[in-house]
């Protein structure tokens, strides 16, 4: 992926203004030194292994940080919860969910972060945008590309592209 973004964060909302807030995770990312290059097209999801719910609107950012993974996932939780986001139901409704989705070539497996994230080769609603963006990333320990994740998902829930993208 040389000149490309290294390090990709899933963006998504299905509660309140889903485009506001997206905004406004990208924003509260940037500011916290996640520096974003790439942005994918929004997209229109139906909730994946999640009780009853209102479908989420998701992107894809890719960029470059100075930031460890570990500094990373801290700072896409606390603009999580800067925008209020609450964890009172398992995979429930939320204002912004920001998933580390691969940080370079990095493979980690601590307590409350896996690099790369572990269910991202079998989520439409990740996978669609991130191949949008890098068709060529590549998953350290599949060796897949994006695309190549992207074509072999068993998820078959719909996605569709939304009509308008974020500002910048």
């Amino acid at each position: 992926m040389a000149g490309g973004p290294s390090v990709f964060v899933a963006l998504g909302s299905n509660v309140g203004d889903r485009e506001a807030n997206l905004l406004a995770a990208r924003r509260g990312l940037e500011a916290r030194g996640f520096r974003i290059t790439a942005m994918s097209s929004l997209y229109l999801t139906e909730p994946v292994d999640a009780p009853p719910q209102e479908w989420f609107l998701n992107a894809v950012a890719g960029g470059e940080t100075a930031l460890s993974p570990e500094a990373l996932l801290q700072a896409c939780l606390e603009t999580e919860r800067e925008m209020g986001r609450v964890r009172d139901v398992p995979r429930g409704p939320r204002t912004i969910d920001l998933d580390l989705l691969l940080y370079g070539n990095e493979v980690r497996e601590a307590p409350g972060l896996v690099l790369p994230h572990p269910r991202m080769p079998a989520r439409r609603f990740v996978l669609v945008p991130l191949a949008e963006i890098a068709p060529a990333a590549r998953h350290p320990i599949l060796g897949l590309s994006a695309a190549e994740m992207l074509r072999r998902s068993p998820d078959r829930s719909q996605i569709m592209l939304h009509e308008r993208s974020l500002p910048r």
